[in-house]
């Protein structure tokens, strides 16, 4: 690493300055609110558990405030930005770190295996970090997730209410279906919460960092997981329905059937999506299909 640039960029003027010097104001459609928390990056990046030998992947690095701790603590971080206006921002705070590499684009659209195997392929372990603009929290970590890419956890900042419902467990009001991919896939935590005024400009809600852990091998057994995550997906989908009449409606499962099988697994006809625990989709799943 090159000598460290000094930029305090928790503080409140600086950032100020810094953005005023390249003529940049927050977009809401991209749900930017930059960290200005001295203590939350810090610890996330220490929860991330890097080291020399990791890679990290970012999404919005914003001016690098997360960013610039990741780099202290692993091997590269590859950090993907949408918003062209922070890239000059970004060569001012970064620059002093040789294992930072700015990524263009939109990461909903990247092909992220391909940036995995031609840039970070050297490093011994992959991971994910960063503190998520809530538009795009639940379809990024499903793409995270669903694509199997070779990443060994995930540490996100994320709305509160994102945090609880990602980590909630099966089976209680809080899950959905983001929950059963996340309970698939791996095992999450929340880790702790993080308050609106650690945000520049402040959002109207409390946020939490939260970890996942994906799993090395298959903790449950379907034949199809795209159309296990169809009925995950249709079971959630009207949340007030019973299962019945949810799988019935989107699936075009007759309802004489879908009664049937939760006969046979011992559940209540009239009960609803999030009273299921992941076995018992699993369950459903083999019967229906």
């Amino acid at each position: 690493m090159k000598n460290e640039t000094n930029y305090d960029l928790c503080d409140y003027r600086t950032v100020e300055r810094l953005l005023k010097k390249y003529g940049f104001s927050f977009s809401k459609a991209l749900g930017q609110n930059f960290l200005i928390d001295e203590e939350v990056c810090p610890k996330m990046a220490e929860n991330l558990g890097a080291d020399k030998k990791t890679a990290v992947i970012e999404v919005g690095p914003g001016i690098g405030v997360l960013t610039k701790e990741l780099c202290r603590v692993s091997g590269r971080v590859a950090a993907i930005e949408l918003d062209k206006r922070l890239y000059p921002v970004l060569s001012e705070t970064l620059g002093s770190f040789d294992n930072f590499e700015l990524i263009e684009g939109d990461a909903m659209k990247l092909d992220l295996k391909e940036l995995i195997d031609e840039r970070l392929s050297e490093f011994d372990d992959v991971k994910f970090c960063a503190n998520l603009p809530y538009y795009i929290t639940s379809p990024l970590i499903m793409r995270l997730l669903e694509e199997r890419l070779p990443i060994s956890e995930i540490v996100v900042m994320v709305q509160k209410e994102a945090a609880q419902r990602l980590c909630a467990e099966m089976g209680t009001r809080n899950a959905g279906a983001v929950t059963a991919a996340v309970k698939y896939y791996g095992d999450a935590q929340i880790l702790f919460e993080v308050g609106r005024d650690s945000f520049m400009p402040s959002p109207k809600v409390d946020s939490a960092v939260i970890k996942i852990t994906l799993n090395k091998g298959s903790k449950y057994s379907v034949s199809d997981e795209k159309k296990f995550f169809s009925l995950i997906r249709a079971a959630f989908a009207q949340r007030r329905k019973t299962l019945v009449n949810s799988l019935s409606n989107s699936l075009n499962i007759s309802k004489n059937d879908i009664t049937n099988a939760l006969l046979k697994l011992s559940l209540n006809p009239n009960i609803r999506a999030e009273e299921l625990t992941m076995e018992d989709f699993v369950n459903l799943f083999d019967l229906l299909f």
